[in-house]
């Protein structure tokens, strides 16, 4: 598997297929993704999984984050975000955050992510804030 920078344009196919199918396409382009960084996770040169990083100081929010359905649960999108948290480390980030789907927190709380507050919703599906700092 290899990770790397990709732009937000390859990311919108990957964030359209897996989170928000039933939307037009431009629904999965968020405001800054002109200037997030955006990584992607390749098997055998083909992109599975896309994560955004949006930072701000010393401050990151994760948004976006998607693997593809057939490549789930074979350790891809835990392998790009502990590559985006060494990222994050390197740039000196203290602060890692993201509205993560209810059903996906125990997902995040691998990364020492914790829930902050009650579930909220957005678009019809219940997420919860999550975050952990170094």
């Amino acid at each position: 598997m290899k990770i790397k920078q990709i732009t937000w344009q390859q990311a919108l196919p990957i964030r359209h297929c897996v989170l928000w199918p039933q939307k037009p396409l431009q629904f999965c382009k968020v405001v800054g993704d002109e200037t997030a960084t955006h990584f992607g996770g390749f098997l055998n040169d083909e992109l599975v999984c896309v994560a955004s990083v949006y930072s701000q100081g010393n401050v990151a929010r994760l948004r976006k984050f998607a693997t593809l359905a057939n490549f789930q649960g074979r350790g891809v999108g835990s392998a790009v975000i502990t590559h985006v948290i060494a990222y994050l480390k390197q740039l000196n980030i203290n602060y890692f955050w993201c509205d993560a789907r209810t059903t996906a927190s125990s997902f995040y709380q691998q990364f020492g992510m914790d829930v902050e507050g009650p579930a909220f919703d957005k678009a019809g599906v219940q997420y919860y804030k999550m975050s952990v700092s170094w």
